[in-house]
């Protein structure tokens, strides 16, 4: 008879007993991927914080002196670089790559980014509701629905009910507000910005703001449309709303940026708002809320996760994380967090929009943290570790669409810095272009940056098994990528293809050869060469490309039982560096695994227990996936714990803590950075799902906290959707639903089986 497990519902939800006072630590996310709002639940006054993915300071329009970063025939100095190095000077090599081979930044006009010319993501401003009432305030909840994409504001005055709801509708590329009360109500309006103001109206029931940044001249439009039975007027610069029972305030924002080199502008914002505001006419508040739900939950409800345990969800969500930090159980927290990431995932990353940055859509200043950017030697590519592991495939296609657009600058930066064919991008990349390298060394060199997006590409179709989509964007992507690492990689004296010069990203100087260069070059090369076998297609370039491949300079266990980090054997055992960069191959590379390179796999671990369990939030997440992939699920879960460790209490930050998590589940790196929230999601699923060594392992690396579980939903390399029951640590159903024909190898424990499965066939297996 086949065991059920009784599981407990446990409301996905975010909720406090007060509003929010912090932005970064406090405040509430909701997106459509176009944009982001943070809302703080202030019960006299309502702060709604927005940002729009394409507002930008730098860039062509901050100056003459922008030009992408490049400096004219950089690479003549190459061979210098390449002889300092060869006589070991080190510091002199090091010294005339960072004057030589850097990229170009010049302060701008205007500009309040520390970034200059190289500008920075932008808030686009703050919408300010006050409410008009007095009294005893009472039952204060504010909270995220998970499950439904909706933040809510409910409160009694004396006994008077006071209700919000926010949601973020994609198709109808709106921000929606709506407040309520048992009876009408007054409320003021007022919208402030950090950008130059234009011109600012209110038309029949539509308040437009026009603006610019001051640096670049970039020009925007942000509007809300008002929906009340009360009276609407504009006075002194403030929205007036009289006697309304309801109040909805629909809320779009546009620029005039394009994506395409070299002008990037051109867009024409007005009417684009003008058309999704018209577009609106004709659709009742609840029309937009149910559009929004199907559209949302037809990507959010493909993955159930659900551990028996004890519900906590009666705790508000910070008073939980204290109670984790302090050794709790509370699995439900981790339920949360896990679909946590997919909500912002969903809430960010939408076909049409700009890709993820640092901080999702949510950026809530002129000059934030590294210029709240694309950061390619890590950070974006975590931004989408876990896309098409928990099944959002179709979340994943801005990062492509914005890489097609990278190709073109891409090749200047490979020819006027590198001398070869081919595109690249380093480091620090903006939506102007700039993939040349960073304007200081180390940490502004990583031509490693394109072949490492280029995994994505190569990803997606694992997952998706989709060849049109591997023929048409991702094969001619990967290729060209190719060509830079065919034309960069160098002989060395043992006769293998080194990197030369490179650094290993922000850790260490310049060496002979780092061995993540080495490793995302194998690993795109060993992709480009499957897939032009998938495609038919490129044989010579397919047989040029393997024995390039098979010429790399290896991964190599050094002097202390590590996996050494750069070709010479240099490594600093006390070293706690948050970079493990030469553990690509590990993850998210399959380079090593335990299975087929277990010495590898052995020194990659030594590496791993060297550099210690702490670090930054990013750092922590990736730390959680190489456990995962080494088949420690109680190792990856104790870091885990790490992750999820408040950042601060009562509003006090933690010192000594090391990263963590905040009380609105945003990562804390310092400061908050969304990758930690992706790269922990991708790890959670990453223990109980891998694939990428052809075989599909089921719960790989389950820690012994999560003994009694299912999941539904998960996606698998080959094509393969994954639900899986489990009790007292051991699995004991599984179904693989294949969505094409092909055979389907799946591993747990003494059973490894083979079964060939027709499209839409379901394979179940009972343990």
């Amino acid at each position: 008879m086949e065991t059920q497990i009784q599981t407990q519902t446990i409301p996905l939800k975010l909720w406090y007993n007060q509003p929010a006072t912090d932005w970064q630590s406090e405040a509430l996310p909701i997106g459509n991927g176009y944009m982001g709002t943070m809302f703080y639940g202030g019960v006299e006054k309502e702060q709604i914080q927005f940002a729009e993915g394409t507002l930008w300071s730098g860039g062509p329009g901050s100056g003459d002196e922008y030009n992408y970063g490049i400096k004219k025939n950089a690479w003549k100095h190459l061979t210098e670089v390449r002889g300092l190095l060869d006589a070991g000077k080190m510091d002199e090599a090091h010294d005339l790559a960072n004057k030589e081979l850097t990229g170009t930044m010049y302060k701008a006009k205007d500009s309040k980014s520390s970034f200059g010319n190289y500008g920075a993501q932008q808030t686009m401003g703050d919408f300010f509701i006050e409410v008009h009432h007095e009294g005893r305030v009472s039952d204060y909840v504010r909270e995220l629905d998970i499950e439904n994409a909706q933040g809510h504001v409910k409160y009694k005055i004396d006994d008077t009910n006071f209700s919000r709801t926010y949601f973020a509708s994609y198709p109808e590329k709106t921000m929606v507000y709506h407040f309520e009360a048992d009876l009408a109500t007054d409320y003021s309006i007022n919208f402030e910005t950090p950008h130059k103001r234009n011109r600012e109206s209110l038309n029949k029931s539509i308040y437009s703001f026009q603006g610019e940044v001051a640096d670049n001249g970039m020009q925007f439009e942000t509007c809300l449309k008002l929906e009340t039975d009360g009276e609407v007027n504009f006075q002194n610069g403030k929205i007036e709303v009289k006697g309304a029972v309801y109040l909805n305030m629909y809320h779009v924002a546009s620029t005039d940026y394009i994506n395409k080199y070299p002008e990037y502008k051109g867009n024409d914002y007005q009417a684009e708002n003008k058309k999704i505001l018209d577009n609106l006419n004709g659709k009742s508040y609840n029309d937009l809320l149910v559009s929004h739900l199907k559209d949302y939950k037809t990507l959010y409800d493909r993955v159930e996760f659900e551990l028996v345990a004890k519900v906590n969800d009666s705790i508000p969500t910070n008073i939980r994380l204290e109670q984790y930090a302090d050794g709790n159980e509370d699995l439900g927290l981790e339920e949360l967090y896990f679909q946590f990431g997919r909500y912002m995932m969903i809430s960010s990353s939408r076909p049409g929009t700009m890709p993820m940055n640092l901080q999702g859509k949510w950026n809530n200043s002129t000059n934030p943290a590294w210029a709240c950017d694309y950061h390619m030697n890590i950070n974006q590519q975590m931004l989408y570790w876990p896309t098409e592991i928990t099944n959002l495939s179709e979340c994943h296609t801005p990062l492509f669409d914005y890489m097609e657009t990278l190709v073109e600058p891409g090749r200047i930066s490979a020819k006027e810095f590198y001398n070869t064919r081919g595109w690249v991008v380093n480091t620090m990349n903006n939506p102007f272009g700039y993939t040349s390298p960073g304007w200081k060394f180390p940490w502004g060199a990583f031509p490693g940056g394109a072949a490492w997006l280029c995994q994505h590409l190569w990803e997606h179709y694992e997952f998706t098994q989709d060849k049109q989509y591997l023929k048409q964007t991702a094969y001619p992507i990967m290729k060209e990528a190719a060509l830079f690492w065919i034309d960069y990689l160098i002989e060395d004296e043992k006769g293998n293809l080194v990197s030369y010069p490179s650094y290993s990203p922000e850790h260490g100087g310049i060496s002979r050869g780092a061995s993540m260069d080495h490793q995302i070059a194998w690993d795109l090369l060993n992709n480009c060469i499957t897939a032009s076998e998938v495609l038919a297609i490129d044989q010579s370039f397919r047989k040029d490309a393997l024995r390039l491949r098979d010429k790399i300079s290896p991964p190599t266990i050094g002097s202390w039982g590590q996996l050494q980090e750069w070709k010479e054997d240099v490594d600093n055992p006390e070293s706690k560096h948050r970079h493990v960069s030469h553990l690509f191959a590990v993850y998210p590379g399959k380079q090593i695994t335990v299975e087929k390179t277990p010495k590898l796999a052995g020194a990659a671990k030594v590496s791993l227990n060297a550099r210690g369990d702490d670090g930054t939030g990013w750092s922590l997440a990736w730390k959680v996936n190489f456990w995962a992939r080494f088949k420690d699920g109680n190792r990856a879960y104790k870091l885990f714990r790490r992750l999820l460790f408040p950042a601060t209490v009562k509003g006090e930050r933690l010192m000594g803590q090391g990263s963590g998590t905040f009380s609105n589940l945003f990562c804390a790196h310092p400061p908050f950075q969304l990758d930690g929230n992706m790269g922990g999601t991708a790890g959670m699923a990453e223990l109980l799902l891998q694939s990428h060594t052809g075989t599909l392992d089921l719960l790989p690396a389950l820690p012994s906290a999560w003994q009694d579980g299912k999941i539904k939903g998960l996606k698998a390399r080959g094509g393969y959707e994954v639900t899986m029951q489990w009790k007292d640590g051991k699995l004991f159903t599984a179904a693989i639903k294949a969505q094409n024909s092909g055979n389907c190898r799946v591993r747990y424990g003494n059973f490894d089986n083979t079964k060939q499965l027709d499209k839409g066939e379901i394979w179940s297996i009972v343990f």
